[in-house]
């Protein structure tokens, strides 16, 4: 994903180019194969090859790794998700007090909404 934020729109061999490491060209084809069908890269044709571009932006791939991870930790039984909230409040907690008052704040104004929606 980076090197696709960073250069644009690129085909396979230029991704494999730029990696800092040596990987086989089939797979780097392979994972960007698994992106595309994700929905996380866009392609198109060009030649015999396809080029790839990121679907979303760095700020919207931040958000959705994030939601999948939280989702994850939400789906599953009651221990998980108490200690998921706990570690999450005790973690902001400590890097910034200013965040755990905008978490708050944001609790808040989430709740408001949700009370505001038509009961079905």
């Amino acid at each position: 994903m980076e090197i696709l934020w960073t250069r644009g729109e690129s085909n396979v061999r230029d991704v494999v180019d730029r990696l800092g490491r040596p990987l086989a060209y089939t797979t780097v084809m392979t994972t960007l194969d698994r992106l595309f069908k994700k929905g996380l890269l866009a392609r198109r044709k060009c030649d015999r090859a396809f080029l790839y571009s990121p679907a979303l932006n760095r700020t919207e791939w931040e958000h959705k790794r994030t939601g999948d991870f939280v989702a994850g930790f939400l789906s599953v039984a009651e221990p998980a998700r108490d200690l998921l909230i706990s570690c999450l409040v005790e973690a902001v907690g400590r890097h910034d007090e200013g965040l755990l008052d905008e978490l708050e704040k944001k609790i808040k104004l989430r709740r408001k909404e949700l009370y505001r929606r038509p009961k079905p």
